[in-house]
């Protein structure tokens, strides 16, 4: 008896297993080709991700040779951080104030330190220990905020001896906040309804709230009185914390210097050029789409006038 018989003599079980291979085929050419399509997506956001490291630091390093400083950059983005690209929201935090800090202890005491700030703000605790240590710093201490430093952003601002905004960017109050509440909202209830009306809970809230406004007052005085008299620094540190305004309420350009904070507006194009190195996480379609234009020539650049032109 033959090993292998006609293929018309084989049982019907393997004529069938014959004739559906193809749908087989093909969805295992499917499985491959979804798997080379990751590991591509992969390829392409490491070497991006890479193209965008080396051009920060290229700016970074740019920056320190033209000011002879030490430039740290803490800038919070919606960037795609994970394998399929979905934006991860960032905030000031623990890790933050630690890199912070451990950049700050290797620059030399004497050397200054220009710090570029974008950021909605986070943990005060994370602000405050970044701030503490570059109101201790001897060497000049700039911050340049290209956009906004809201919140804990403006309370590590303060700590500079001077503050670059763009003409547009922003600064913002740093009243406390209690979980999703402002820590002003919370003590107020207290005024508003008689205590056997308040629930248990929200007492023990707004009893936190009143210590949260104190501390955060009173280390805004402490770093203020490092470029302003104590009284002006009580002063300015109340109007910050007390929660007169809302918590994205905007301290623009003019506001920051009424309140007695020394702000420029000359900011190094270079700060610019590190944001573009900052994209926001990509969505399905851009929010907002420019044409390039055409610069116009700088009058230096211009080629000296001919005889007799106008």
């Amino acid at each position: 008896m033959d090993a292998n018989p006609p293929l018309d003599e084989r049982p019907h079980e393997a004529r069938s297993e014959s004739k559906g291979g193809w749908p087989g085929r093909v969805a295992h050419l499917a499985r491959a080709a979804f798997w080379l399509a990751l590991l591509a997506l992969l390829a392409l956001q490491v070497l991006g991700s890479g193209r965008l490291e080396r051009g920060r630091a290229e700016v970074l390093s740019r920056v320190q040779q033209e000011r002879k400083s030490r430039v740290i950059a803490l800038i919070h983005r919606q960037e795609s951080v994970s394998v399929l690209g979905v934006p991860v929201s960032n905030h000031i935090d623990i890790e933050d104030s630690e890199a912070v800090l451990r950049a700050i202890r290797y620059t030399p005491p004497d050397q200054p330190i220009d710090l570029i700030l974008h950021t909605p703000g986070g943990l005060v605790l994370a602000a405050e220990q970044i701030a503490k240590a570059l109101v201790d710093h001897k060497g000049k201490v700039t911050v340049f905020v290209p956009h906004y430093a809201m919140s804990g952003g403006t309370l590590i601002a303060l700590a500079a001896d001077e503050i670059v905004m763009d003409r547009n960017a922003v600064l913002g109050p740093v009243d406390p906040q209690i979980g999703d509440m402002p820590a002003a909202s919370v003590v107020k209830l207290l005024a508003l309804k008689p205590t056997a009306a308040i629930s248990d809970e929200m007492l023990v809230l707004a009893d936190v709230a009143q210590k949260a406004r104190v501390q955060v007052a009173s280390f805004v005085a402490q770093v203020l009185t490092k470029h302003m008299p104590e009284k002006k620094a009580i002063e300015v540190a109340t109007v910050l914390s007390e929660g007169r305004w809302t918590h994205d309420f905007m301290i623009a350009v003019e506001g920051a210097r009424q309140l007695g904070l020394k702000v420029s507006t000359d900011m190094p194009r270079a700060v610019y050029e590190l944001m573009d190195l900052y994209p926001q996480g990509s969505g399905s379609r851009p929010s907002v789409t420019t044409v390039p234009i055409k610069r116009a020539v700088d009058d230096r650049q211009r080629p000296a006038a001919l005889p007799g032109a106008p």
